[in-house]
């Protein structure tokens, strides 16, 4: 079998695998499978994917997720892990605003009104984002169901 057939016969193996094997491309495939060699080829691969598709991951019981979330470093890297992409998404949303505003500013064609009120719903997004934001760190400290166990 020359590498080019070699090369052949994998792709078409490969698809036969996944289920995407044309009618045309079904019989060059079973053509292959005269040879014994990409016949034990084939039946190794058919196995590697049956026991690959029936393995599982099995969820940590509760009790690790508990222990797990009582550590301060874990509780620590998260929490920080959202300011970052909060910061971020404010950082760069307020930056958007301020283009789009800009642009909006520039434009002679826009009456002063609608400039005014796209400025107004803008800077009005942006504060309720921060506000919306500080309400949730002030509620994480008091929070009363922090310590139930479920």
């Amino acid at each position: 079998m020359t590498d080019m057939e070699r090369e052949r016969f994998r792709m078409l193996m490969m698809k036969a695998l996944d289920g995407e094997l044309a009618g045309s491309e079904r019989s060059e495939f079973d053509t292959f499978l005269g040879n014994p060699d990409c016949e034990r080829e084939w039946k190794e691969f058919a196995h590697i994917k049956e026991a690959t598709m029936s393995l599982q991951l099995k969820s940590p019981a509760p009790e690790i997720w508990d222990r797990y979330w009582d550590g301060v470093y874990n509780r620590l890297e998260r929490g920080i892990a959202w300011m970052l992409v909060t910061l971020g998404a404010v950082i760069l949303l307020g930056w958007g605003a301020m283009e789009a505003a800009a642009a909006l500013w520039r434009d002679a064609d826009l009456p002063l009104y609608v400039k005014i009120g796209i400025v107004a719903l803008c800077v009005g997004l942006l504060l309720l984002l921060f506000s919306v934001i500080r309400e949730r760190f002030f509620t994480m400290k008091t929070d009363k169901y922090k310590g139930v166990i479920r």
